[in-house]
């Protein structure tokens, strides 16, 4: 296939660009410098390159500087999906929109389908949502994912991996519950689903195995002292409520993946991510 993926140079997009090419797809996966989703104009003309594909990897991903940053996280999250959705639905080129579990509220008790209300707790989620409409609206398909890592980062993984360097003691949220995400792992999953012959609506990919951020933390410090001494000794769980943040976030955003599992695509477990990922930082 021949793809566009937009926000080439963030951590799925580097994702897509190696992954794509290992799988003999023929991928252009320019960074905002050369493809502004802003820029209506620009993006139709990108579009006109006579791709089978887009994949919308571009985003505004500043969770806690989107509170003050209303108009600029609606510009990239909602205003450029729905240029590049309009664009793609113009010249017959489907689209993948990658999209979070931050639409959620973390109020449920079960893992989120993708036909539960939406209902974010803040801008950056508020924003992805309005991309996501735009997106539907024009025929997009909308991937749902959550807490994204990959081995250039940055990401939690390479937060703790460096805090895990030179402090004994980390303190860590344990009340907030998801499933940590391998860019690449997500990578092959959207090349999947693009492979498909029809595609509609939304779906979620996320690795397998919830957890919280304390226990991936000490999953990430636990994977870091395979290779190397570090300084860290404990790793304390604390609340929410302890570590106030400008953006609110969800308690509980684990994603039902039973939609796309029953296309064949089956996301693993993030340990075997993680492990590779932690081997490249400590190499």
């Amino acid at each position: 296939m021949k793809i566009l993926v937009a926000g080439g140079k963030g951590q799925l997009g580097r994702a897509l660009s190696r992954r794509g090419v290992a799988a003999g797809h023929d991928v252009t996966a320019p960074d905002v410098e050369h493809l502004d989703l802003r820029d209506a104009r620009a993006v139709a003309q990108a579009i006109s390159g006579g791709f089978d594909v887009a994949i919308n990897a571009a985003a505004y991903t500043a969770v806690d500087k989107a509170e003050t940053e209303r108009d600029a996280a609606f510009a990239i999250n909602e205003a450029g999906a729905a240029n590049l959705a309009r664009a793609c639905a113009e010249r017959g080129v489907r689209l993948l929109h990658v999209s979070t579990d931050y639409v959620f509220d973390g109020t449920s008790t079960r893992p989120y389908r993708e036909d539960d209300p939406i209902a974010p707790l803040g801008v950056y989620g508020e924003s992805k949502a309005a991309g996501e409409r735009e997106v539907r609206a024009a025929g997009g398909t909308v991937v749902r994912t959550s807490w994204l890592f990959e081995a250039k980062g940055p990401s939690f993984v390479h937060t703790m991996l460096r805090l895990a360097k030179d402090r004994p003691v980390l303190r860590v949220v344990a009340d907030q519950h998801g499933c940590p995400t391998w860019a690449d792992d997500l990578a092959d999953g959207l090349y999947a689903l693009a492979a498909q012959r029809t595609l509609d609506g939304v779906y979620h990919y996320c690795n397998a195995e919830p957890t919280t951020w304390h226990a991936f933390a000490t999953a990430i410090v636990d994977e870091a002292r395979k290779h190397r001494a570090v300084a860290c000794e404990r790793i304390d769980a604390i609340t929410t409520a302890e570590y106030p943040t400008p953006a609110r976030r969800p308690a509980y955003s684990v994603l039902d993946t039973s939609r796309i599992r029953a296309l064949g695509i089956v996301p693993p477990s993030w340990r075997r991510g993680l492990a590779e990922v932690v081997a490249q930082e400590m190499a």
